[in-house]
């Protein structure tokens, strides 16, 4: 353990701070400072070793959190990145985006501030890569197998890395001009700067990792031609398909879906000219849906200079305590305070939208009602309509899954009920050597459960490569998010 009197010298929580409201809106730099040395051993410090460690079981990637708590607080940061690198190939990532389901299930969480795993576990990366801990571990030798995936993001990032360093020799393919997927342009960098990204790939090509950018399988090269091409091939391609609201007034100018938004804008922060870029400068905006990329693309607007910006979410602002229907050790659904929140910016909960409102093909506004439910399901309330003016509108509902047609129709793999790439319990698909991991196969979910995903779909693609595998599994297509 830690400080063997942990939290009981340390019972307060403290988390990173953040940069003045006035100051980070100017500019594009991350929102969260680093901690204090001390502060950080101090909260480290408050884990103790609690005999069934519940975190483990809270994070898909089964983070050895207790160990690298402990080592941070006996100021051994090398020895707390290989913890750390054990299980989850890119901390960098998750401990800047994931939600950290550990810390709901962090026991100490039951009657006291959970221990700051999610800032613990960032330290621990960046000093690693301050310090130059962090280095490439090419492998010894090649096997002589090959294996294509498809989609950079940090299901195929993980994917390829598991694989590289067992020996195989990996391409990735990736339709836009950068490796990333949606950690480049899906995240803005206030939340993730992409030097981020950039350092992981490096290490990853001195590895031996290939990547083909701007290929986009399935036009550019067909998806039977890759499948023969390789000896296996892992569909990692996210369920980038937006959720639409087809309501009266959907084709005005001004409404768009939000990931629309955010890649123009990532690529214009990148320093890429971005042709009719949607910019929210002046404007009215009103962003629907309350989630994260919701918060994203509130951020985004706030650092563009919108005259103002209101968020409706269609169902009832979430509990600000966990619910008794959602008990320790599960991840409940909280009231979240986002850093793109404190910045400004209207929140409307129980509003549902009726009519997207234009003049001459162009949007002024939104015929919004209050929200009733009838029968179980959320309808707009009679006599409750009213208008607020937008000249934008960001549809953050939610993605319906991955995009599949061209490869139903070139392989082809089946689908699940919802649309998603069907797998069995070792991540393959109906076709034979074409595995599947992340969001494409499980529906949009968490980064934590993309890079799991892709550490075990790897063990699966090494076995069926070469009859057995050393590589960890961390979980398996039918776990679900928190089990008790």
């Amino acid at each position: 353990m830690a400080d063997p009197h942990g939290f009981l010298n340390t019972r307060e929580r403290i988390t990173q701070t953040r940069r003045p409201v006035p100051v980070r809106i100017m500019d594009w730099k991350e929102v969260y400072q680093a901690q204090e040395k001390g502060v950080l051993k101090s909260q480290a410090g408050r884990c103790m070793d609690c005999g069934v460690a519940f975190c483990h079981q809270g994070c898909p990637l089964g983070n050895l959190i207790p160990e690298w708590n402990d080592l941070t607080w006996r100021d051994k940061g090398q020895d707390a990145i290989e913890r750390l690198h054990s299980t989850n190939n890119f901390p960098e990532f998750t401990g800047r985006l994931c939600p950290a389901p550990c810390e709901t299930s962090c026991v100490l969480g039951i009657n006291q501030p959970a221990v700051t795993i999610k800032q613990v576990e960032v330290s621990i990366i960046d000093e690693a890569f301050n310090q130059d801990w962090v280095h490439p571990l090419p492998p010894a030798r090649l096997t002589g197998k090959t294996v294509a995936v498809v989609g950079s993001g940090p299901a195929g990032l993980a994917v390829a890395q598991q694989l590289t360093r067992t020996g195989h020799t990996v391409a990735v393919y990736e339709r836009d001009d950068r490796i990333g997927g949606l950690l480049r342009y899906g995240i803005p960098d206030f939340k993730l700067e992409k030097e981020s990204v950039d350092r992981r790939v490096e290490q990853m090509v001195a590895e031996g990792t290939r990547f083909r950018t701007g290929v986009e399988v399935g036009k550019d090269i067909g998806w039977e031609e890759l499948r023969r091409r390789y000896d296996a091939v892992v569909v990692c391609t996210g369920a980038t398909v937006p959720r639409d609201l087809p309501i009266p007034g959907r084709t005005l100018r001004g409404v768009h879906f939000a990931m629309d938004y955010l890649v123009q804008a990532n690529k214009f922060v990148a320093g890429d000219e971005v042709p009719a870029q949607i910019d929210a400068r002046g404007k009215h905006v009103v962003i629907l849906g309350g989630g994260d990329t919701g918060a994203d693309c509130l951020g985004t607007a706030h650092r563009q200079k919108a005259a103002s910006v209101t968020t409706l979410a269609i169902g009832q602002q979430p509990s600000m305590d966990r619910p008794a229907s959602q008990p320790w050790p599960t991840f409940p659904n909280l009231f979240e305070v986002a850093s793109a929140h404190e910045e400004g910016g209207e929140r409307t909960y129980l509003a549902s939208t009726v009519e997207f409102l234009g003049e001459n093909g162009v949007l002024t506004g939104l015929k919004i009602a209050e929200t009733e439910y009838v029968g179980g399901r959320r309808v707009p309330k009679e006599g409750t309509e009213r208008v607020i003016p937008a000249d934008l509108v960001f549809l953050s509902l939610g993605f319906t899954g991955p995009e599949t047609a061209e490869l139903t129709h070139q392989l082809p793999v089946t689908l699940d009920s919802r649309s998603n790439v069907n797998r069995d319990g070792y991540y393959m698909t109906s076709r034979d050597g074409v595995f599947a991991a992340g969001d494409a196969g499980r529906g949009q979910s968490l980064i934590v459960w993309a890079i799991a995903e892709g550490r075990a779909c790897a063990a699966a693609v090494d076995k069926f490569l070469m009859g057995e595998t050393f590589l960890p599994a961390p979980v398996s297509p039918s776990d679900s998010a928190i089990s008790v």
